[in-house]
């Protein structure tokens, strides 16, 4: 097993953050054109811890290593099942992924949460923190080889991807706060 560790600060409230989530694979991010579909198959709120539950199946094009296709076979579209959670109160969102694509052969568990960056942020200037965690575990039987061949292959990936999404993201978060900013400013001139 390989695990892949960052934390990152967005300059953007956690308000900023949650919503513009569930844009974060919208065409405002340049960076994340092997997303070719993300759907919702489940969303409901706890009545008792008003938190938020989403399930959510994305499809991604993606090329895989030419020696891992020649190897394993394989296609070059995968899909990952999404669980997120959005508390409110606690200004936390937790996103929990895995792969459903070759997860016989590679397993991939992911979690990111969301949450203000108590430390860096002031009044009228707050920011985010952004952490994220993967363990990434091949399981090719006794070829330990390959096995460690796969899974540093599989991290040195993993960490291109999330720098990518990380600068998609801050994209989104731009477009977000401008376009937002551009309707509260039309929704006040018609109050005068």
């Amino acid at each position: 097993m390989r695990v892949f560790s960052s934390v990152y600060t967005f300059d953007y409230s956690w308000e900023e953050c949650s919503t513009a989530n569930w844009r974060k694979y919208c065409p405002w991010n340049d960076k994340s054109p092997h997303v070719i579909a993300v759907d919702t198959l489940s969303r409901e709120v706890d009545p008792a811890t008003g938190i938020l539950r989403t399930e959510r199946l994305i499809t991604c094009h993606q090329q895989a290593p030419a020696w891992v296709v020649s190897l394993l076979g394989g296609s070059n579209t995968s899909h990952v099942y999404e669980t997120s959670y959005v508390s409110p109160a606690e200004k936390r969102v937790t996103m929990c992924s895995t792969n459903l694509t070759w997860a016989n052969i590679l397993r991939v568990r992911e979690t990111v949460t969301y949450q203000p960056d108590l430390t860096a942020s002031v009044p009228g200037h707050e920011r985010t923190q952004f952490t994220q965690d993967a363990k990434i575990t091949a399981l090719c039987g006794g070829w330990q080889k390959i096995r460690s061949k796969i899974e540093e292959a599989s991290v040195e990936r993993f960490s291109e991807n999330a720098r990518r999404g990380r600068e998609g993201f801050e994209a989104v978060l731009e477009m977000s706060r401008r376009i937002f900013g551009e309707e509260r400013a039309r929704e006040q001139a018609k109050l005068h």
